[in-house]
């Protein structure tokens, strides 16, 4: 008796690209992503204008449901430099829970977080532990909660950085945001005030300010259905006569 199997593998391309007015540096990407879907496997490979290679494998659902495993690589010819991580992860509908191990010749780090929900609260904790040292090289708390049009969170790093958001939405078309954020022993406290207003189904208009007197205004403009249009403008309103603002444009298809 013989057996054929057929896979379809699914293939995505993906290129971008930036350049910097003040320095005149331009930088460009290519990815490419193939899929297995039988099999739970992906593959995904980067290019950057930087000579800087990365491969990702990733087999997900297939020793056990909500289970992910993956191995990223990176390469750099010009260089030799190259560097590895191992990654799982393991999902279900009120627990996700990761431990990545990042490969280095000193010594590997071990990077973990867990996140727990429920009834709208969610709880996570991230921490990194670097073994060259025997000492935590990250540790984060988060609480957040979520209730209809309505979001909080807070977050606590390394016990100094301290922060928290508020995000509301009126109604249909409003919606706005404040963060606070205040690192212990240097009194630097940094605030932000946001808002999304959408003018009709194929256009809105944004804005934003913190204390530092930076105002981003942004419009989005959908074009036909897939092709979306971005502009946007940063500009620094403590010394605007001095110039150096910035402006973009993005430019989103969608096959």
């Amino acid at each position: 008796m013989t057996c054929f199997y057929f896979w379809v593998v699914c293939q995505e391309f993906t290129t971008g690209g930036s350049s910097n007015t003040d320095t005149g540096k331009a930088a460009g990407n290519l990815e490419t992503k193939y899929k297995v879907k039988e099999l739970g496997l992906s593959l995904n490979q980067k290019w950057n204008t930087d000579n800087v290679l990365t491969t990702e494998v990733t087999l997900e659902d297939q020793l056990t449901k909500g289970l992910k495993l993956g191995l990223d690589t990176s390469f750099v010819p010009n260089t030799g430099k190259k560097s590895a991580k191992l990654k799982t992860g393991y999902k279900r509908e009120y627990m996700n829970v990761g431990c990545d191990l990042d490969f280095d010749l000193a010594g590997p780090t071990v990077h973990a977080a867990a996140v727990l929900g429920y009834e709208g609260w969610l709880a996570g904790y991230q921490m990194a532990f670097d073994t060259a040292k025997s000492k935590l090289a990250q540790n984060n708390f988060a609480l957040g909660y979520k209730a209809g049009d309505f979001q909080l969170h807070t977050n606590v790093n390394d016990g100094t950085e301290f922060g928290g958001s508020i995000y509301q939405k009126v109604n249909g078309q409003l919606e706005t945001a404040v963060n606070l954020a205040w690192t212990a022993g240097s009194n630097n406290t940094r605030f932000g005030i946001a808002a999304k207003y959408q003018l009709d189904k194929d256009s809105s208009v944004s804005a934003k300010v913190n204390n530092a007197s930076l105002v981003g205004v942004g419009y989005t403009q959908s074009l036909r259905p897939g092709v979306k249009l971005t502009l946007s403008a940063l500009i620094d309103a403590k010394n605007f006569n001095a110039g150096g603002h910035k402006v973009g444009m993005g430019f989103e298809l969608e096959v």
